[in-house]
């Protein structure tokens, strides 16, 4: 069941340039950076309000990031919704004629276990389901 926003992803050319704007101009504070080479993206997390902002700079030009960058720009990319059960959230948005991206949960940032759904049938919103990696995984 989905529980809440986890966090909003906004792809960015240059985390470190990002990373100021964020801490400077809006006074929040970057808890933790982390490379996702599965992703093949670098992150930055922010805490605004009890949801999470994740910034996302590409490490290579085979990053779904740098792809959305050269098409969009920068800006929000995804959409993540925390669930205590992603397996079933899959299987859920699947049987109502969702297009999964991911048929199964990957490990992404933050210790987390993730997957995508896709825009074309979530009205144009990239959407992540996301959950804490269980201990024994």
């Amino acid at each position: 069941m989905i529980q809440q926003i986890d966090h909003l992803g906004i792809a960015v050319r240059n985390l470190d340039e990002a990373c100021r704007y964020y801490e400077e101009s809006l006074g929040l504070h970057c808890h933790g950076r982390e490379e996702v080479e599965s992703q093949k993206v670098r992150t930055a997390f922010f805490d605004c309000g009890g949801v999470h902002l994740e910034l996302l700079e590409p490490t290579s030009d085979e990053s779904p990031i740098a792809k959305f960058l050269e098409k969009n720009g920068e800006g929000i990319h995804h959409i993540a919704f925390a669930t205590d059960d992603i397996t079933g959230q899959l299987g859920a948005a699947s049987a109502s004629g969702v297009r999964l991206i991911h048929e199964q949960p990957f490990e992404g940032a933050a210790n987390k276990l993730v997957a995508f759904l896709h825009p074309k049938s979530t009205h144009g919103v990239l959407t992540e389901f996301c959950m804490p990696k269980p201990a024994d995984a």
